[in-house]
């Protein structure tokens, strides 16, 4: 398989004409190379249109949803940032190329040693692994400048709003299918947060939601 002709296609097919067009982005694509970051058996899916299953459960996201998440939140070479759900490490990779430092949770072990593995191949060294239930997020590295959920939720958790540093941005995907939204919230004071809708989506629940999903009204 041709991978970087396959990876101009993602870029050019995919993920332009899902705005994303910031330089920086668009060149970390091509840098980072996201077949590494897939299980052996599924090197030529790297590049589809579609979540992928990871040896260990869970989803890996849609190239084109990471690269709009990694270009939305708008990180800067000094932010320290929150990744909740490592997977396979790919949107790790594009953050820390982005960012300072990248603490990223994951709930699984085995899919934190494998996301490790691909981390290392990759040559990314400012990323902190840690094994734990992301929505709890990391008390003891709060403040955040940035925190990127990966996976969708019912709703924001206050647990993690509560961990932006003043100025700092979370993107999370929220909502039930089949209408999901992704949202940015910004905290632009100790008490207060700004929320703005940035477009339609739906990918899977992040581990263990369920923990935070509302009350539900029944007839």
């Amino acid at each position: 398989m041709d991978f970087e002709n396959a990876r101009f296609n993602m870029v050019e097919q995919q993920i332009r004409p899902w705005d994303v067009l910031d330089p920086k982005i668009l060149d970390l694509l091509f840098h980072v190379k996201r077949e590494d970051f897939v299980a052996a058996d599924k090197r030529q899916l790297a590049f589809v249109d579609t979540e992928l299953p990871l040896p260990n459960g869970g989803k890996m996201l849609q190239p084109k949803l990471e690269a709009r998440l990694a270009q939305d939140v708008a990180v800067q070479p000094q932010d320290k940032v929150l990744e909740i759900g490592t997977g396979a490490g790919y949107l790790t990779a594009l953050l820390a190329k982005l960012g300072r430092h990248v603490y990223s949770v994951e709930i699984n072990a085995a899919t934190r040693e494998a996301a490790a593995a691909n981390l290392k191949k990759a040559g990314i060294g400012n990323v902190t692994l840690v094994e734990g239930n992301g929505l709890d997020g990391l008390k003891e590295q709060a403040p955040f400048d940035v925190i990127v959920v990966g996976g969708s939720l019912p709703v924001v958790p206050e647990t993690l709003k509560a961990q932006l540093a003043v100025g700092g941005r979370m993107i999370v995907v929220v909502g039930d299918l089949p209408a999901m939204s992704c949202k940015l919230i910004k905290r632009v004071s100790e008490s207060a947060f700004s929320e703005t809708n940035l477009f339609e989506t739906c990918i899977s629940r992040l581990a263990k939601a369920e923990a935070i999903e509302p009350e539900r009204f029944v007839f």
